[in-house]
């Protein structure tokens, strides 16, 4: 994940004088303005990329599951699948959650949680504006009008932004597990977590 050119930011928009004092909060907010330029799903059932293969690999290696074979996924029904299906791994889960508290308390050593918090709320009010048109799009390529799949990739690429930008507000590197699955997003891809011993990428 890197950080887009200044000219991509609506700063008028997302102009908090609380991130004014904080430079990471800043570039959260400045996020929060680039999420609307991502190509939400426009690669969804592509043969994967070498960069994107390694960016996957990566990912499951940094979260802790260096063995995951990442699996293309070239179907919407394919990744209904994938999310529903019960083998569905819980570690994953915790271990996304464990960095996800780090990154709150790395921060939180930068600026006050509270502002901390409105500008991932800023960061999430934006995504959910722009991905569910977005990943709706996609599926109506694909002939696919089922609402509640539609929410579920949404839901995935919003709470993509949020990790990303935690990301930013902690001052981690573009390595960080959470960087490295925002970047499949870019990518125009649906990371759908690790089912078994399994990385499935839509």
């Amino acid at each position: 994940m890197g950080p887009p050119a200044n000219d991509d930011f609506d700063d008028d928009e997302f102009g908090e004088e609380e991130a004014a004092e904080h430079p990471r909060l800043q570039l959260v907010l400045r996020f929060a303005a680039y999420v609307r330029r991502v190509s939400w799903f426009a690669s969804l059932g592509d043969p994967l990329s070498p960069s994107e293969i390694a960016d996957a690999e990566a990912y499951c290696a940094e979260l802790g599951f260096p063995h995951a074979a990442v699996v293309p996924v070239e179907s919407w029904e394919d990744a209904e699948a994938a999310i529903r299906n019960p083998d569905w791994n819980s570690e994953w889960w915790e271990a996304e959650e464990a960095l996800r508290a780090n990154l709150i308390a790395e921060a939180a050593a930068e600026a006050p949680e509270e502002d901390i918090l409105a500008a991932l709320t800023a960061v999430t009010a934006r995504a959910s504006d722009v991905v569910h048109g977005q990943a709706a799009v996609a599926a109506a390529r694909a002939g696919i009008a089922d609402e509640a799949l539609i929410r579920a990739a949404a839901g995935a690429a919003t709470q993509a932004c949020y990790q990303a930008a935690l990301v930013l507000a902690a001052g981690a590197g573009d390595d960080h597990p959470f960087a490295v699955k925002f970047r499949l997003y870019e990518a125009g891809r649906w990371p759908l977590g690790i089912v078994g011993a399994t990385f499935g990428v839509f």
